[in-house]
């Protein structure tokens, strides 16, 4: 099994450059693509003399892309993708960075499951230094969860299972390409919408090991994104996620109306919450305070608070062992 790691950029040479060191201090080897989009800080200097200095390595494998026009973060992943040559896609924004055995971990993981088309792990959030803040939730029971074809829909729909940011996620390179790529049509959940499509083509697996990190600052694309926006964008996702519910949990979820109703619900208390008081005018209407709406939010804080709980948990057994 191969992996191409796929490094997306634009202007932040600094954290590239730890991004990509993270990527050569991998147990296993792997192939590394950079794809610039058209940074003017130096990105592209940097990246040609490190690929003349690994020219004649054979552990890594390090390719460089330049667009030719800045074309946004979906197209430039999808770019990375058909430069590369792994069977297997890790995905890296420039601010993140992975653990060193991080792709180790996935492929030992991926050699027991062989329809596995997506595989995600435990991500640390971390500080502009690097200090970490708190940790996803684990999912599950044991170092490797596995979950069938048929249950990632309706694990997704009610929030089950979260196989979050690109730095967490890895898939099948057939899978993403019958998917369709990231659709670049899309601002914001590029990513999640990918994730939607690529777990139509085989099961998922989700390690509960801490092998990524992502960076929460200021600077991240997600914090520019108005509330509105994303309101319309997890209501979008919930409407594909909904369509794709595989038949056996027909009659086990919740009517679609009131899915959008509980997220307006949520981003209504999210706003509320900030002290956006516009948009917490804009977005109530009487039939978010359904019973149903007010159930599915309260269901969705109990399994959150459940899965923090028992992260928390095993993290004082294993402190404590």
């Amino acid at each position: 099994m191969k992996f191409s790691v796929v490094i997306t950029t634009y202007n932040r040479l600094k954290l590239l450059q730890r991004a990509i060191n993270s990527v050569l201090q991998q147990t296993m080897d792997c192939e590394i693509v950079v794809v610039d989009d058209c940074s003017i800080d130096g990105t592209r200097q940097f990246v040609e003399t490190l690929c003349d200095e690994m020219y004649a390595r054979e552990d890594f494998r390090l390719i460089y892309y330049r667009n030719s026009e800045n074309s946004g973060h979906a197209a430039t992943v999808n770019i990375g993708v058909e430069k590369s040559s792994g069977d297997w896609i890790k995905f890296l924004d420039d601010d993140d960075y992975l653990a060193p055995n991080c792709l180790e971990e996935m492929s030992k993981a991926i050699t027991l499951n062989e329809n596995a088309a997506i595989c995600s792990c435990v991500a640390a959030q971390v500080d502009q230094d690097g200090v970490e803040k708190s940790r996803t939730p684990q999912l599950g029971p044991g170092k490797a969860y596995y979950i069938p074809q048929a249950d990632i829909h309706y694990g997704m729909l009610l929030e089950i299972i979260p196989f979050g940011t690109p730095v967490q996620v890895a898939c099948r390179r057939q899978a993403f390409l019958e998917s369709g790529g990231w659709d670049i049509s899309m601002t914001s959940c590029d990513d999640i919408d990918s994730w939607i499509r690529i777990s139509k083509f085989g099961d998922a697996i989700f390690l509960n090991q801490c092998l990524a990190y992502r960076t929460q600052w200021d600077g991240g694309y997600d914090q520019k994104i108005a509330y509105l926006k994303r309101l319309d964008t997890n209501i979008l996702m919930k409407e594909k996620i909904y369509a794709l519910v595989d038949a056996t949990h027909s009659q086990k979820i919740p009517k679609l109306e009131n899915i959008r109703s509980y997220l307006k619900l949520h981003w209504m208390l999210v706003a509320l919450k900030n002290k956006n008081i516009r948009t917490v005018v804009k977005i109530f209407e009487p039939a978010i305070l359904s019973q149903s709406a007010c159930w599915l939010l309260i269901s969705a804080l109990l399994i959150r608070r459940w899965r923090h709980q028992n992260t928390q948990i095993r993290k004082f057994i294993l402190i404590h062992s």
